[in-house]
Protein backbone atom coordinates (compact mmCIF):
# COMPACT_ATOMS: atom_id res chain seq x y z
CA UNK A 1 0.00 0.00 0.00
CA UNK A 2 3.05 2.29 0.64
CA UNK A 3 4.35 1.13 -2.26
CA UNK A 4 1.42 3.05 -4.40
CA UNK A 5 1.51 6.01 -1.95
CA UNK A 6 4.82 6.54 -3.07
CA UNK A 7 4.37 6.27 -6.77
CA UNK A 8 1.76 8.73 -6.70
CA UNK A 9 4.08 10.90 -5.44
CA UNK A 10 6.74 10.59 -7.42
CA UNK A 11 4.30 11.05 -10.55
CA UNK A 12 2.77 14.15 -9.13
CA UNK A 13 6.09 15.60 -8.42
CA UNK A 14 7.59 14.60 -11.93
CA UNK A 15 4.63 16.17 -13.44
CA UNK A 16 4.50 19.31 -11.36
CA UNK A 17 8.30 19.83 -12.28
CA UNK A 18 8.74 18.81 -15.83
CA UNK A 19 5.20 19.40 -17.09
CA UNK A 20 4.13 22.63 -15.64
CA UNK A 21 7.42 23.75 -14.61
CA UNK A 22 6.74 24.74 -10.96
CA UNK A 23 10.51 25.28 -9.54
CA UNK A 24 9.39 26.30 -5.97
CA UNK A 25 10.42 24.56 -3.08
CA UNK A 26 6.86 22.95 -2.12
CA UNK A 27 6.70 20.75 -5.61
CA UNK A 28 9.87 18.94 -3.81
CA UNK A 29 8.31 18.56 -0.67
CA UNK A 30 6.51 15.68 -2.77
CA UNK A 31 9.91 14.07 -3.26
CA UNK A 32 10.68 14.48 0.07
CA UNK A 33 6.98 12.86 1.55
CA UNK A 34 7.80 9.80 -1.10
CA UNK A 35 10.80 8.85 -0.07
CA UNK A 36 10.11 8.50 3.56
CA UNK A 37 7.11 6.50 3.12
CA UNK A 38 9.74 4.38 0.81
CA UNK A 39 12.09 4.16 4.17
CA UNK A 40 8.95 3.34 6.23
CA UNK A 41 7.62 0.90 3.84
CA UNK A 42 11.41 -0.85 3.98
CA UNK A 43 11.17 -0.67 8.01
CA UNK A 44 8.21 -2.07 8.21
CA UNK A 45 8.37 -5.21 5.90
CA UNK A 46 11.44 -5.93 8.01
CA UNK A 47 9.27 -6.01 11.18
CA UNK A 48 6.87 -8.42 9.54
Amino acid sequence: MLWVVVAVLVVLWLLGFVVVHVTGFFIHILLILAVLAAIFALFDRSRA
